[in-house]
């Protein structure tokens, strides 16, 4: 068996969810590649192993999540603040309405909120709400318990509701009849 075989196909296939899943995590186009490229070029040094673990996208993510931990931790850069307009705006309009202002306001407002969380926070909201991973699934891609996801999660969100008030306040509008 070659040291890297199927290495490449996993990059082809998985390589734009967890390029999305890299951007969540850092809030930065450029930060992001970085920290996927980081987290690729680790599994490539133990790929057999990973490969042989039959998960290798969590092995990935759980370099992210780490990574992007110790950035935090050293402090090598300074979040934005929010994206460009023109990214805003090619975003399209929010699900529902045809309003492409309210629905930039709305990822902008989400935006400031995910970057003023701290990093395990903002993980775990990544992990359980964007990537869809259960609690089992987050806690093994954290490298922690399944307690410490639940109260990251019920932390995260309570701080969601205090920067972002208008974004329950929509969501609960969208969801009653």
């Amino acid at each position: 068996m070659e040291r890297y075989e199927g290495l490449h196909e996993f990059v082809l296939t998985r390589g734009p969810a967890l390029s999305r899943t890299a951007y969540l995590l850092t809030g930065d186009h450029q930060l992001a590649e970085d920290l996927l490229q980081q987290a690729l070029a680790k599994t490539a040094t133990h790929w057999r192993r990973v490969l042989s673990g039959g998960n290798p996208e969590g092995y990935v993510r759980r370099v992210m999540v780490n990574e992007r931990t110790s950035w935090w931790r050293r402090r090598r850069y300074v979040e934005v603040a929010g994206p460009a307009a023109d990214e805003v705006l090619a975003a399209g309009p929010a699900r529902g309405t045809g309003d492409e202002a309210e629905a930039a306001v709305r990822r902008i407002s989400l935006r400031r909120a995910l970057a003023a969380l701290p990093a395990r926070q903002r993980a775990v909201i990544v992990l359980r709400f964007f990537e869809d991973l259960t609690e089992a699934q987050a806690a093994d891609a954290m490298g922690t318990s399944v307690g410490t996801v639940k109260s990251q999660t019920h932390a995260a969100l309570q701080r969601l509701r205090e920067l972002a008030p208008d974004l329950l306040a929509d969501f609960r509008a969208e969801v009653t009849p």
